[in-house]
């Protein structure tokens, strides 16, 4: 199956085109696929969930608010703020240990919650936690052994870059990034992340968000985005799923995960497919929406 294509209207004049790769997984095999299953892409914040496993394992203290915003990329809303600071004084630290950079403070880069949980997991280890984003400390190793591990790799075998954020991002084919997602739940520690990302989806990110979208949508479902236009997700009966847009322009993902889950038999058209294009004074002069071309 050719890449999804999603196309930005205006006027009824097409002004831009998305090409975008999806695969989805049941067991060891493709489910389905539109474009190139084996794409390599980074996971950015998809990995959010594998990541606060370890942390989870670690700390069995930890309240579910803590566990979600330890998998957000929140837009620092008061309620996630809060969850920030009380991840902070559960590990115990200082949001001036915070190595994410200032976005526009420390607490309130859209990534603190997941530095708060890696400070905690320094703290119960017993590492220095000065440097913890590093690629070289015993933290950063950890993540890459838990992705790589759910992906069914090595870690020698996951190529490794910088996150926006200063951590380690993890480069995967698409196909062994909706195999990690499926998996989460089955992992240790997995349990509990599940349940905390289920109980307080608005914690992800905001109600609006495609990953937020589809776990409101579809009860029991898994779903986390990450920049570039990656997004993964997770049945309950255990079908791996993931997207990649392949220019990285996020605005393409609710059209093109619509279009990939009503391939899959889930008409979720009514909330995630067309996207309204606004003039600056409301008015609709446009659409995004996947091209069934």
């Amino acid at each position: 199956m050719e890449p999804i294509q999603v196309v930005v209207r205006r006027g009824g004049v097409v002004e831009s085109c998305h090409r975008v790769h999806a695969v989805a997984v049941a067991g060891d095999e493709v489910a389905r696929s539109a474009g190139n299953p084996h794409l390599v892409a980074f996971v950015r914040s998809a990995a959010k969930p594998l990541q606060a496993l370890p942390v989870v394992r670690a700390r069995p203290d930890l309240e579910e608010v803590e566990i979600a915003i330890a998998c957000a990329s929140h837009l620092a809303r008061p309620e996630q703020l809060d969850a920030v600071r009380s991840l902070l004084a559960k590990a115990p630290a200082e949001a001036a240990e915070l190595e994410c950079g200032s976005d526009p403070t420390p607490l309130e880069h859209n990534c603190s919650g997941k530095h708060a949980a890696m400070l905690a997991l320094c703290r119960e280890r017993g590492w220095e936690s000065r440097g913890y984003r590093l690629g070289g400390h015993s933290c950063q190793r950890a993540m890459l052994e838990e992705v790589a591990g759910a992906a069914g790799l090595a870690p020698e075998e996951v190529p490794t870059a910088v996150d926006g954020c200063g951590v380690v991002t993890f480069a995967l084919a698409l196909e062994r990034m909706a195999r990690a997602f499926a998996r989460l739940e089955s992992l240790e520690g997995g349990d509990r992340v599940a349940a905390a990302m289920r109980a307080h989806p608005d914690l992800l990110r905001a109600p609006g968000s495609p990953d937020v979208v589809l776990m409101r949508a579809l009860p029991g479902w898994l779903a986390k985005s990450g920049a570039e236009g990656v997004l993964c997700a997770s049945s309950p009966e255990g079908v791996g799923l993931a997207l990649k847009v392949e220019d990285g322009a996020s605005r393409a993902v609710p059209a093109a995960l619509g279009a990939f889950l009503g391939d899959l038999g889930m008409d979720l058209g009514d909330i995630l497919g067309p996207v309204a294009i606004r003039s600056s004074r409301g008015e609709v002069v446009g659409d995004i929406r996947a091209d069934p071309s």
